[in-house]
């Protein structure tokens, strides 16, 4: 307090928000802050933050642990990568639109082209996509290229090509997720999706679903995110002191919340994994693109900062 005002005007009791970021907000505007709850967050980036009930066995580069704002611990997979590469081509899209003179309204473009999804092939046409606008830690990706390949005798629909977008913005995050799951005894209740792609009813949350081979909800505010968290935490400031964070959620901020919750299908589960089967096999052509584009400077630049 000195070092922050050396005149001594701050008084104790100021109430102060820690510049934590996103995770803690996260967890808060998805209710998902007791043992055996969860929360993902699709946006530039994504995350999926698993409480958990005891520390995890053993020590993962890829895994972050930070805590709820009530202090328990919390297993982090981290993605630098999740819609952006969508992002592109909606903006694509909407200038060809454009450019015949049609228009849309944002939620009505990405509400339109995301549900063509629906009509996919169960192979996604042969079609494989890498989302990635900045390098993979989980990956081992270095300098990211957004990478589109098509085998040139397949399908290549729009449906198709919207679906592999899907499955390409959630790979990394399952790819994480997947080595938690196989060396980690853990036990999942819930698992709460929120972020702008949820916007469009149901399409993302059943990619999702099938990625995480588990249940996902989605809850009427999906889309507000960490900004709308960090509220309801200062709302809570205002609260007794005789309520928890946990019970303070539960009884007044999440107690008559809609919210869906959608169950994976064996076969999306199937197509998901064989996507990932498919995306793993060809990340030693996404991992060796910066050698021969410009960007193999910046791959160095990488390497020794991390040396």
């Amino acid at each position: 307090a000195r070092l922050l005002d050396p005149d001594g005007n701050l008084e104790s009791g100021c109430v102060l928000c820690p510049p934590e970021g996103d995770a803690g907000t996260g967890m808060v505007s998805t209710n998902a802050i007791t043992p055996r709850s969860g929360n993902i967050s699709a946006g530039t980036s994504a995350f999926a933050m698993i409480v958990l009930e005891k520390s995890l066995n053993h020590v993962y580069p890829e895994v972050d642990i930070v805590a709820t704002p009530s202090s328990n611990e919390v297993a982090m997979i981290h993605t630098n990568n999740c819609t952006s590469e969508i992002n592109a081509w909606m903006n694509l899209f909407e200038e060809v639109l454009n450019s015949m003179g049609v228009t849309f309204s944002s939620d009505e473009l990405y509400g339109q082209i995301l549900k063509t999804s629906e009509n996919s092939d169960d192979d996604l046409g042969g079609l494989l996509s890498y989302g990635y606008v900045s390098g993979e830690n989980i990956t081992k990706v270095e300098v990211g290229y957004p990478m589109f390949i098509r085998e040139p005798n397949n399908q290549f629909t729009l449906a198709n090509f919207m679906k592999t977008q899907l499955f390409s913005a959630f790979s990394t995050l399952k790819i994480g997720m997947d080595l938690l799951k196989e060396n980690e005894d853990m036990v999942i209740h819930k698992l709460i999706a929120h972020g702008g792609i949820f916007k469009t009813e149901k399409i993302a949350q059943e990619v999702l679903s099938a990625a995480m081979n588990a249940p996902i909800t989605v809850m009427n505010h999906a889309s507000e995110g960490g900004a709308w968290g960090i509220s309801v935490l200062a709302k809570y400031v205002t609260a007794h002191d005789d309520i928890t964070l946990s019970q303070y959620l539960d009884e007044f901020v999440f107690a008559n919340v809609n919210e869906t919750t959608l169950e994976p299908t064996l076969k999306a589960v199937e197509n998901f994994n064989a996507y990932i089967e498919k995306t793993t096999k060809g990340l030693p052509i996404e991992r060796q693109i910066s050698d021969y584009m410009e960007g193999v400077e910046d791959a160095r630049k990488i390497k020794t900062r991390s040396i």
